[in-house]
């Protein structure tokens, strides 16, 4: 299969998010088939759905893949059970959470996969990072990303450090 670009979103507010969310860039570049090509700056972001649980940290990775759609998430949740990630009720707290957002092109709705991800364009904690390391990126559906943050509120959303310089290629689909 020839390689495609995808995009990762990366979060955890529990047992050092931060620590968690670069160890989860670790991770992705060690996937088979897949080379790690670009990451964001991490982000701080107060939860969506259930309030009551701290801030999270978030992030998003442009990825180079082999690796099928479903094969991808499902090497994405060995990711997340291996950081101790639980699943106890929707938007729990968590250690690790990987989100496929965009694989190519590709439109896919399937059991318990949709590409692109179906909140990922209401969501800034997803579009900042995302438009850090692919400004021009496009949105299967919905449009560029850089217009679609004009629609949204990223008040809540703040920059908690910037790129490491080793990983700053900004990856243009």
């Amino acid at each position: 299969m020839k390689p495609v670009t995808a995009y990762i979103a990366l979060g955890g507010n529990l047992e050092n998010p931060a620590a968690q969310v670069r160890a989860g860039f670790g991770a992705l570049a060690a996937l088979a088939s897949t080379k790690l090509i670009a990451q964001s700056s991490l982000y701080r972001s107060a939860p969506v759905g259930y309030a009551h649980q701290p801030d999270f940290i978030n992030a998003v990775a442009a990825i180079e893949t082999a690796l099928a759609p479903r094969a991808l998430l499902d090497a994405l949740l060995a990711i997340e059970r291996s950081h101790g990630r639980v699943r106890d009720f929707p938007n729990a707290p968590r250690t690790l959470d990987l989100d496929v957002l965009l694989y190519g092109d590709l439109q896919l709705h399937e059991l318990g996969l949709t590409i692109p991800h179906p909140r990922m364009h209401e969501r800034a904690f997803v579009l900042l990072p995302l438009a850090e390391i692919a400004p021009r990126c496009f949105i299967p559906g919905r449009g560029a990303v850089i217009e679609l943050l004009r629609t949204i509120d990223t008040s809540g959303v703040q920059q908690l450090e910037t790129r490491n310089s080793q990983h700053a290629t900004v990856v243009d689909p």
